[in-house]
């Protein structure tokens, strides 16, 4: 038993060491599968975020069976996109101007959701690209500025329900899948930005005639993630505690 726990031992340093994001990727899973049995909730989907990192990261939390993975820009997910295998599903989760919607929509054909929808013109452009790229209908969210800063993108929680409606009447190319909420420049929220976000979906539910259940909850980050579970969230965006810190003197 001594000799297999020392086994074991080198085996996990082994992997900290050459395997990094595998093992971060790991410990994050564990923390997200503690986080959800502590409030008896099914294990929200996990945005593995590589921002500024390289494909061969992406990679590396693939090769132990990761699939879903997030980008805060256009130009990066441009050039990983198609380096990397054709079966992952990719989130869009940073701000998206409309001049690249077409570009995003035809490189990428495994884009599976756009966190960030923040305006009517934005939806209508990428209803418009999604039609004429002849896929099935994109997922996305709503975005929801719910702590007011004005550095923040999205709608103020007053105008979830219109843009909601907008998108689930008038975009039939566009499948509403939920409302998105972004943390602190920490990487953390107050809980009253999470509840902030749970009424609104009541508000929509009630609006739409849609079950709650229906309506994914996107919120929580590196450093909030498992609040965020424990207060509702269906889909979590963790990065740099998977990837380790931002390299942004490189962009």
């Amino acid at each position: 038993m001594a000799l297999l726990s020392r086994q074991l031992l080198k085996t996990f340093a082994t992997m900290a060491v050459d395997k990094p994001v595998a093992k971060a990727l790991e410990d994050v899973t564990s923390r997200v599968r503690l986080a959800s049995a502590k409030v008896n909730r099914t294990p929200p989907r996990l945005v593995a975020v590589s921002k500024t990192k390289p494909a061969e990261a992406i990679q590396e939390a693939y090769d132990v069976g990761h699939r879903v993975f997030g980008e805060n820009y256009v130009q990066e997910m441009l050039e990983k996109a198609p380096v990397l295998p054709s079966d992952i599903k990719w989130h869009f989760i940073g701000h998206l101007q409309s001049n690249k919607v077409k570009s995003i929509i035809e490189a990428v054909p495994n884009l599976a959701m756009v966190e960030t929808v923040d305006s009517t013109k934005l939806a209508h452009k990428l209803n418009k690209a999604v039609e004429g790229s002849g896929r099935p209908p994109l997922s996305v969210m709503v975005q929801v500025n719910t702590s007011g800063e004005e550095s923040k993108y999205g709608v103020g929680p007053s105008e979830v329900v219109s843009l909601a409606r907008h998108v689930f009447t008038q975009c039939p190319h566009l499948k509403l899948a939920g409302l998105m909420t972004i943390g602190m420049p920490d990487y953390t929220s107050r809980p009253e930005n999470f509840e902030c976000l749970a009424k609104c979906r009541e508000d929509v539910s009630q609006d739409l005639g849609l079950p709650v259940d229906q309506i994914e909850l996107s919120m929580g980050m590196s450093g909030d993630f498992e609040q965020a579970i424990e207060m509702g969230s269906t889909n979590i965006r963790v990065g740099s505690t998977i990837f380790g810190a931002r390299n942004y003197h490189d962009k």
